[in-house]
């Protein structure tokens, strides 16, 4: 046999066994893409699996007692806020309402509940009355200053009372949780996101709960 035959054939098992093991390296990286291409990137902040925003119990604008199984098979929008913000809770619900628009028919299966941080001032009455203004689904929760304070721990929100010259406002965070249809925290939005955000991550947290 040719001498120079006989030195390339190991050189040629090198390379298949060389081309094998990197075959064999890339087949996890390449299964991890074609998972990671199955899902869409979110818009919001992904913190599914978070040991908080697990329980809610206050009272609705119609006096119903209100908890987070009473919406399971929706997509549940949480937002804290009060009636007499001058702009970013108005901008927040404005916002909700084309979210509910862009859906269309699955807007059905989304509610939105707005948690009062002033409810010394925040009646019932009055919350339906600023609700029904945006969208007749929308629900706005109550209850004791307690009740609030424990909510607001739940969801790890910041809300204080500045005194103005009139009387006070109310300081607080702006975010909207994204709570999915078997009632868990999956995804926290940005008060600064739009409503093609808000709208796609609940779009897909309906797929996924359907």
């Amino acid at each position: 046999m040719n001498p120079d035959r006989l030195a390339a054939a190991p050189r040629r098992r090198w390379l298949a066994l060389a081309a094998a093991a990197l075959a064999a390296a890339a087949t996890p990286w390449l299964a991890g893409c074609e998972r990671s291409a199955e899902r869409p990137a979110l818009r919001g902040i992904d913190v599914t699996g978070a040991p908080y925003g697990r329980t809610l119990a206050l009272t609705d604008q119609h006096g119903l007692r209100r908890t987070l199984e009473d919406f399971r098979g929706k997509v549940v929008m949480l937002y804290f806020g009060f009636v007499q913000c001058p702009d970013v809770c108005p901008t927040a619900l404005a916002r909700a309402v084309e979210v509910m628009q862009r859906l269309g028919p699955d807007a059905g299966r989304v509610q939105l509940l707005f948690v009062t941080v002033d409810p010394e001032r925040d009646t019932p009455a009055l919350l339906r009355d600023y609700l029904a203004a945006f969208h007749p689904s929308f629900l706005g929760l109550t209850g004791t200053p307690e009740e609030i304070a424990a909510a607001a721990r739940e969801f790890k929100v910041y809300y204080a009372k500045v005194p103005t010259g009139s009387g006070y406002t109310m300081d607080h965070s702006a975010q909207t949780y994204l709570i999915d249809a078997h009632g868990r925290l999956r995804i926290v939005l940005k008060h600064e996101q739009s409503a093609d955000d808000y709208a796609h991550d609940i779009a897909w947290l309906l797929r996924e709960g359907a």
